[in-house]
């Protein structure tokens, strides 16, 4: 199966899995789709993750985090997407709500959150925000 945009349907896969309340989701694995999923284990948005070789396919397994039954995910929304694309320069990197949420970034030196863009003193394109 071939898609046009494979970051919006791992978000959308997450968010689904999030909403239903299951405790693992699998999606297509890529090198972008690991390193945006690492950076929300880093933050605490998911339990874990870990790679699944089935047969000749390669999955990631991404175990969805919940306290008690409340989501911890609250919000996953696709910002810079196929047709429009949203580059931002170090000066202009979004805080998500206030900066309790994270903005993911692809940059130069590999995908970053926001906070790690400025660090970094780098901008790029705005994959998404998690919060």
């Amino acid at each position: 199966m071939y898609l046009t945009d494979p970051i919006a349907d791992m978000l959308t896969r997450i968010r689904n899995a999030n909403t239903a309340k299951h405790e693992k989701v699998d999606i297509p694995y890529s090198k972008e789709k690991e390193a945006v999923i690492k950076l929300m284990k880093e933050e605490g948005y998911i339990l874990n993750y870990k790679e699944i070789v089935d047969g000749n396919k390669k999955n990631i397994r991404v175990y969805i985090k919940y306290i008690g039954k409340e989501n911890v995910i609250k919000g996953l929304r696709r910002i810079s997407k196929p047709g429009r694309r949203v580059y931002v320069g170090v000066t202009d990197v979004p805080k998500v709500l206030g900066g309790l949420g994270i903005a993911i970034v692809s940059t130069s030196k590999g995908v970053l959150t926001g906070k790690n863009c400025v660090k970094e003193n780098v901008g790029g394109e705005v994959l998404c925000y998690v919060w």
